[in-house]
């Protein structure tokens, strides 16, 4: 009685099932083909059966109750103080049941335009079965090409199938054509923010990660040339003198790579030639507008970052914010894919390094979707962290942010610690706030305004000012001080005076020179 009824659910189940048209597309690949079908049990593919063998991949689904922050925490104990962070388990399918198949067939579950459609956990496991087939049982050409065919009324993930791959589209169908040996790594890392991409530790703080391999694999004079990093400037020569700065602790620490600057026609011809004596190779940019953005604000050119994804020349590259100053080697992010970042908060990662990967493709993509795309904080952060959804989390010491959440006095003690440690324990040091070359050399400004003291640190000032300091002196004057800033800078010194902040610092006697009117431009 059991077998009749399951027969006939069977059969009520292929009655009512959506029948799936085989791809025009499908027909030039050949017969007798072994096409692996994931996530299509409950469809009619009856029609598929005659370009070959078909094979359904099984799994279980991931539950219901998995959400997208357990796989993206807003804090992990990235130094294993307390805790060893671990991701939960997606589950997978027994890969030793397929063997070699010629294409990999899914549908991909798609709820867009509802909120959140895209950190969607069952959404991110189909997308991972079909890599992990890819790479692990799918038949691969001499190129290391695998075939992917998708159907999805919403596009793939950029994060894993890459639009450089995207051979055909025809209406909802993406066909695919990996490289196998890029998804591999892609895999390979944690599937989630909730463990490190890069661990520098292993199990227990006291054991330190062995990254020999990792430095060893970036270190070939034929990879250098493929490889570099990159800051944008645009709209306003406010960031002039951090990216002059950048551009110096960047040669410091040795790198063979080239470093690319994107610039628009608002910085002046002399301001460039500057720049290109600190270290960078200038390129001039079209500034891309933010069409969210109101006029005038911060925000408004900020998508120039997209210019990024056309460095085409270089396979790889790391962009790093003008406000930021490295004080290690980072060459070895290049051995990560994109988007590998460190974390911000909630979910998302902070774009101030990421590591990216030039397409032109890519480029288009983000640019057809920026009106349609809304950004959290109204800027390229919040935008894309939409597009690129699935990323690898980055230790925080390389993206050290300069902010202090609690506010208290062990965690200031604790990062201001970090800031000053020599030899340096932090990759680098992101000055969130009002910046080092915007306030006087005497103390960090951010302590005279009161919603910007979170972001205050004299340690970290200081560390500042030594690159500063080290610098040719043709440079340093990239960096003095507009009228403008300094009205601006006295009146909150008196303002601090007035409000009696407990700190003191509007009572330090300012000793720089360049308050003085002769050092003064603008």
């Amino acid at each position: 009685m059991k077998a009749v009824l399951e027969r006939n659910e069977d059969r009520r189940a292929k009655q009512n099932a959506s029948k799936i048209e085989v791809p025009s597309f499908f027909g030039e690949m050949g017969k007798g083909m072994k096409i692996g079908m994931v996530n299509m049990q409950e469809d009619d593919v009856s029609e598929w059966s005659t370009l070959g063998e078909t094979s359904h991949v099984y799994f279980e689904k991931v539950s219901q109750f998995f959400n997208w922050t357990d796989l993206f925490p807003e804090w992990i104990d990235e130094e294993e103080e307390t805790d060893v962070p671990s991701c939960p388990e997606i589950p997978m399918p027994e890969f030793t049941a397929y063997e070699g198949m010629d294409v990999i067939v899914a549908k991909l579950p798609c709820n867009y335009p509802k909120e959140g459609w895209g950190r969607n956990v069952f959404r991110l496991q189909v997308h991972l079965i079909v890599a992990n087939l890819a790479v692990k049982k799918g038949k691969r050409d001499w190129n290391w090409k695998t075939k992917v065919v998708l159907w999805s009324k919403c596009r793939p993930m950029l994060e894993l199938f890459r639009c450089n791959d995207l051979v055909k589209q025809e209406n909802e169908w993406w066909y695919y054509e990996v490289d196998a040996m890029r998804l591999e790594q892609k895999v390979s890392l944690p599937v989630g923010s909730c463990n490190l991409a890069l661990p520098l530790w292993e199990q227990g703080i006291d054991k330190v990660y062995d990254t020999w391999n990792l430095e060893q694999s970036v270190k070939s004079e034929a990879r250098s040339k493929r490889e570099a990093y990159a800051t944008v400037l645009h709209s306003s020569e406010g960031y002039v003198c951090g990216a002059i700065t950048l551009a110096q602790t960047l040669l410091q620490t040795g790198t063979k790579r080239d470093l690319i600057l994107l610039l628009d026609t608002s910085i002046s011809v002399a301001k460039r030639r500057s720049l290109e004596l600190s270290g960078w190779k200038i390129r001039l940019i079209t500034r891309i507008r933010n069409p969210r953005a109101e006029n005038g604000t911060y925000n408004e050119y900020n998508y120039s970052k997209f210019r990024l994804w056309q460095l085409t020349d270089y396979e790889r590259v790391i962009f790093i914010d003008a406000d930021i100053i490295v004080l290690r080697n980072l060459d070895i992010l290049f051995h990560f894919p994109q988007m590998s970042a460190t974390g911000n908060d909630q979910s998302i990662f902070n774009s101030g390094i990421m590591v990216l990967e030039p397409s032109n493709c890519t480029f288009h993509v983000l640019m057809s979707r920026r009106h349609d795309v809304i950004s959290y904080n109204g800027g390229d952060q919040g935008f894309l962290n939409e597009i690129f959804m699935w990323w690898h989390r980055l230790p925080r010491r390389v993206n050290y942010l300069k902010n202090f959440w609690a506010n208290t006095t062990i965690e200031a003690g604790r990062k201001n610690a970090m800031f000053g440690a020599e030899p340096p324990k932090l990759y680098a040091i992101h000055y969130l706030g009002l910046k080092p070359w915007h306030c006087y050399r005497d103390y960090d400004c951010n302590w005279d305004v009161e919603d910007q003291r979170v972001y205050a640190s004299d340690v970290a000032h200081r560390r500042w000012w030594k690159v500063h300091d080290a610098m040719d002196e043709n440079l340093q004057k990239l960096c003095r001080l507009t009228r403008q800033r300094r009205m601006e800078l006295n009146w909150e010194r008196r303002k601090a005076g007035k409000l009696g902040l407990p700190d003191m610092h509007w009572k330090i006697n300012v000793t720089d020179p360049r308050r003085a009117g002769s050092m003064l431009i603008g």
